[in-house]
């Protein structure tokens, strides 16, 4: 199960057996979404398949995260989301209104994007093979701008920002598929990414370096990735990360660290220092994305990939690599 929880075992897993075996090695690169062109057509490909107990949660369903999973994967790549298809696997006695509802709510969730769900498939398998339902999807976009340079491009005093609070999907699944009764009930951040992104985008330019949506494995997945592929270390300000009371607590009370909790709807971004506090002020003017902030700051290559500093203190980000939620995305 650990592999497949999108930290150190995921990216093991994937760079040393999987990629190997069926990628070229100038595609050997670990990105939300592939960019390929054709007869001068510049596009944006990628594929996800969603699994999450229980298929209805605060802030969420599986039908509406498969969609706007998808279509955010297309938007940090740098494309206009157009296409999806959605295969379902079913599994054996799954109620038919339950079926139903999760359907409507990924139709609803596509009209929003404005995406066009245009093939898909159905499988039934035996009873207690797919717990419920999985869904898969893929995402087709347009790539019309200048891509973000990429984690290859981070340089030495770029700050890293994040465009909300942390750990939101996360503690809302595991609080809702344990009923845990919390009051008020956490919630999940799930939302679409396009308008902040291209907001984004639009007042810093060339100024962002890059841009990951936060999902399995959190901000330290993240940062880990980069500081690999950028050969520099990433030190967060941990008052300056923002955290949901109803989070924080949550994670105080199990032991968890917001950092590598899953996030649905909030991404990290590596922006030049020069550029950083107008892309703060801009992603703040938008629903949902008021608490954004610099967390931190890239620097010259540690023992360390990721530090943390609490006052005077500097600590060790470990990335994980046990299963701390699984079935989550």
């Amino acid at each position: 199960m650990a592999h497949g929880e999108g930290a150190r075992l995921s990216r093991a897993l994937i760079s040393k057996i999987i990629l190997p075996r069926l990628c070229r090695s100038d595609r050997r690169h670990l990105v939300d979404a592939a960019t390929v062109t054709t007869r001068g057509n510049r596009l944006a490909i990628c594929t996800d398949s969603h699994t999450v107990t229980p298929l209805f949660f605060p802030g969420g369903d599986l039908g509406t995260l498969s969609v706007y999973g998808t279509v955010n994967d297309l938007v940090v790549a740098g494309a206009t989301p157009r296409w999806l298809t959605l295969s379902l696997i079913l599994e054996e006695g799954l109620p038919i209104p339950v079926l139903e509802a999760i359907l409507d709510r990924a139709a609803l969730a596509a009209e929003r994007c404005g995406v066009e769900i245009v093939a898909g498939d159905t499988k039934v398998v035996p009873r207690g093979a797919a717990d419920g339902i999985f869904i898969n999807t893929a995402g087709i976009g347009e790539l019309t701008g200048v891509e973000c340079i990429g984690p290859q491009g981070i340089a030495v005093g770029d700050h890293i920002l994040v465009s909300g609070p942390i750990g939101c999907h996360g503690i809302a699944v595991l609080a809702a598929r344990e009923t845990l009764g919390f009051d008020p009930a956490p919630e999940s951040d799930l939302k679409p990414l396009f308008e902040s992104v291209s907001a984004l985008r639009n007042a810093v330019g060339g100024g962002t370096k890059a841009i990951r949506d936060a999902t399995r494995g959190g901000v330290s997945a993240v940062l880990h990735e980069w500081a690999t592929d950028c050969n520099l270390t990433f030190e967060l300000d941990e008052a300056a990360i923002p955290v949901t009371e109803s989070v924080r607590g949550a994670c105080e009370l199990l032991g968890l660290d917001p950092l590598v909790i899953a996030n649905e709807g909030t991404f990290v971004a590596a922006v030049s220092a020069e550029e950083s506090e107008v892309a703060v002020q801009v992603l703040r003017t938008l629903a949902g994305f008021e608490q954004a902030s610099v967390i931190g700051r890239v620097c010259e290559r540690t023992l360390t990939d990721v530090v943390l500093r609490r006052g005077h203190i500097r600590i060790p980000v470990e990335e994980p690599a046990g299963v701390l939620l699984p079935r989550i995305c």
